[in-house]
Order: C-alpha cells, then sequence, then structure tokens
C-alpha cells in the first residue's frame, strides 16, 4: 500500500507530453486490462473505449478540445464513450456473456436480468444517460492507478467538444456519446507542473467519522 501512496503522489495532470515517447504494446495492454477489470454498476459495464493513436485523428480532435496540446503530444488518446438509451438489448447480451462465462443455464439468471430490466428502463433516457456516463468515470480511476504505477502519466480531460468528438469518431452512429477524455504519454521535461506541490485538503477538513 505503500507504493500505491507514493505512485499517487508522483502522478499528476500533465500539461506537456514528450512527444517522442510513447507507450509500449504491452504497458498498453495492461492498461487496457485495467480499464476492462473496472468495477462497474451491476457490472454491465455500459460504454465503449476508444484507444487513438492515428495523427491524422488528433489532429481532427485538437480543436474541439480548446488546442490542448495533449491531445496531439501525447502516446494516445483514450476517449471513454458511454451507451445512450442502455435497455433490454444490452442486459440480455450481458446475461448471455454471464452465462457463457460461468456456466449458468438462461433460466437460472432470468430472475436477476428481471431485475436489471425493471431497474434500468424504467429509468427516463436522461437519467440513464447520464448513469451510464457516470460509469465511465470508475473505469477512468482504474486507468489513472495502473498508469501511476507503470509510471506512465496520464491527463483526465473534460475540456473538449463531446458533439465534436462524436462527429469526428462517429459515435452517433454507434449509439455512442463521448463522456470524458484520457491521454497518456510521458511527461516532458520542461512541463514545470511536475514541480509543484501536490494541494489537497488535510483529513481533517476533508473526512468527517460519524
Amino acid at each position: 500500500m505503500s507504493q500505491f501512496i507514493e505512485n499517487q503522489n508522483w502522478r499528476y495532470a500533465t500539461k506537456k507530453f514528450d512527444p517522442s515517447k510513447k507507450v509500449s504494446t504491452a504497458d498498453l495492454n495492461t492498461l487496457k486490462e485495467a480499464i476492462r477489470l473496472s468495477t462497474s454498476s451491476y457490472g454491465l459495464q455500459p460504454y465503449t473505449v476508444f484507444i487513438i493513436e492515428n495523427a491524422e485523428i488528433k489532429e481532427k480532435l485538437k480543436p474541439l478540445a480548446y488546442g490542448q496540446s495533449q491531445i496531439t503530444d501525447a502516446s494516445h488518446v483514450i476517449v471513454f464513450a458511454n451507451k445512450l438509451n442502455v435497455g433490454v438489448t444490452e442486459i440480455d447480451a450481458y446475461l448471455k456473456n454471464i452465462g457463457e462465462t460461468r456456466g449458468i443455464p438462461a433460466e437460472g439468471l432470468a430472475g436477476f436480468g428481471d431485475y436489471m430490466k425493471g431497474n434500468i428502463t424504467s429509468l427516463p433516457e436522461e437519467v440513464r444517460n447520464i448513469w451510464t456516463s457516470k460509469q465511465t468515470y470508475l473505469a477512468l480511476g482504474n486507468l489513472l492507478n495502473a498508469a501511476a504505477e507503470l509510471k506512465i502519466d496520464v491527463t483526465p480531460m473534460e475540456g473538449f467538444n463531446p458533439k465534436g468528438f462524436n462527429e469526428v469518431l462517429g459515435l452517433n452512429e454507434k449509439g455512442l456519446n463521448a463522456s470524458v477524455v484520457a491521454t497518456i504519454g510521458y511527461r516532458h521535461e520542461a512541463d514545470d507542473t511536475q514541480h509543484y506541490k501536490k494541494v489537497r485538503k488535510s483529513n481533517e477538513e476533508l473526512f468527517i467519522t460519524l
């Protein structure tokens, strides 16, 4: 656990990446697995994750992220896209996956499936979309922690135009929406931010024990 805390003190939202340094395939696969294993409500994982390394696509996305250099200088841009209007189709696919993975017949999952469908499909579409967007942040958290362990820098980004990202990446046709973005790579030696002391609330201010 001491190493985990050290990693959290090491990481920061990188402001300037070194474009000459790329995340290796092996490390990228580790980060992908960390994202894949992330917790989510019901285990449904109502999102798709886009990993962008193509320079032309990154250039198209940069002005849609207010010109932030991380988009083009980072090794990869990761876009977490939440599923819109999630419902019976996605739940049935998940139940099928559970059955095949755990060797459970469909009838053995019927009760769980009905419970999920009742809770999720009864929500207004707008509420469901907010809910699926929140799930992407759980996956982002796993990415941040895994990357810190590998000493890979990550900048989580909400400063972007979702509609523009959706258009460039063809998300509208897939029933998806760009929820949150993370750029990954390696900090540039000229990024002075890496030397700043981390500023956080004190334990006394942050925590209340009842």
